[in-house]
């Protein structure tokens, strides 16, 4: 017996509901990269290209959490994905970790490859675009703000933009300083520190990532802790077999074995077990089994 909801309605799809915030972000994100990337290109900034490079992956970043939550959204008319496809939006988390360190790694391979060599730079350039891409930035950070808190995939984006916003930082920083000392090494220094920092985010974005795709126990929830509650609904004298895993962003999954006594009544142990998981667990799908006493055949099973 089990007790559970559809997964083809998307209504409380915490990626869906802030998609507009996304294809904002886009806009304005994209916008700015071609400036960015021609006038690095010009002034011969290291942190100036290398911002851009940065800017690039928030478009592809961006771009992917769109689609991501536009295939997320739709409903499975082929009855081959009977958990729906809201995974796609942790896979497209996943590209944002992957593009975000090979920015890292491109940056910090071509401050190597400057090393003893003093380059001119156009310091002026580097403030003005530095300056327009910060408040672009913050424009943006303000914009997936709130999406973050709920969807992994607009968290993805959003660090991206966090990420660059140091990196316009560090750019006005690089400029200023070079102004000032009349050296190039400063630029080259900065644009070291955006690689290093945006290598850290991608590491811990994809921590989170890989919990979700390896089914780990969402943050936040105690199997023990859960079993313990399950225990206590009336009728249940014991639980076993209980999973719990992240689908994608605010949707956790849950599945247990409640073994009850003979005299237990099933669909009462059912209904109060799923209200205990959602009201208390924010578990909303849950598929629960019962079992009267004694039962053999679930513990001949070892996975």
């Amino acid at each position: 017996m089990s007790a559970g909801h559809s997964h083809d309605i998307p209504a409380g799809h915490a990626g869906g509901r802030h998609r507009w915030r996304l294809m904002l972000a886009f806009v304005l994100v994209a916008g700015f990269f071609v400036i960015e990337l021609v006038f690095g290109l010009l002034s011969q900034s290291l942190a100036l290209i290398s911002d851009a490079g940065h800017m690039a992956a928030d478009v592809v970043a961006l771009g992917a959490a769109l689609v991501a939550t536009r295939i997320a959204t739709r409903q499975d008319r082929t009855g081959k994905r009977s958990y729906g496809s809201y995974r796609a939006e942790v896979f497209a988390s996943g590209l944002t970790v992957l593009i975000m360190l090979g920015v890292a790694a491109y940056v910090l391979i071509e401050a190597i490859g400057r090393i003893g060599t003093e380059v001119e730079v156009a310091t002026g350039t580097m403030l003005v675009v530095g300056l327009i891409g910060l408040a672009i930035n913050i424009i943006s950070i303000a914009l997936l703000r709130g999406g973050s808190k709920e969807s992994i995939n607009v968290k993805g984006a959003y660090y991206e933009v966090v990420a660059d916003a140091a990196g316009s930082v560090g750019v006005i920083l690089a400029g200023i300083l070079v102004m000032i000392t009349g050296s190039s090494i400063w630029d080259t220094l900065i644009a070291v520190a955006i690689g290093i920092f945006v290598a850290v985010r991608a590491v811990l974005l994809g921590r989170q990532v890989l919990a979700v795709l390896g089914q780990q126990v969402p943050e936040g929830l105690s199997v023990d802790e859960i079993a313990r509650d399950l225990e206590k609904v009336k009728g249940v004298s014991s639980v076993h077999d209980l999973h719990i895993w992240t689908l994608t962003s605010g949707m956790n999954v849950a599945t247990a074995h409640l073994v009850v006594a003979q005299a237990a009544e099933p669909q009462s142990v059912l209904t109060n077990g799923q209200s205990i998981l959602q009201t208390k667990h924010c578990i909303e799908h849950a598929t629960l089994q019962v079992e009267t006493e004694p039962t053999k055949q679930c513990h001949e099973v070892q996975w």
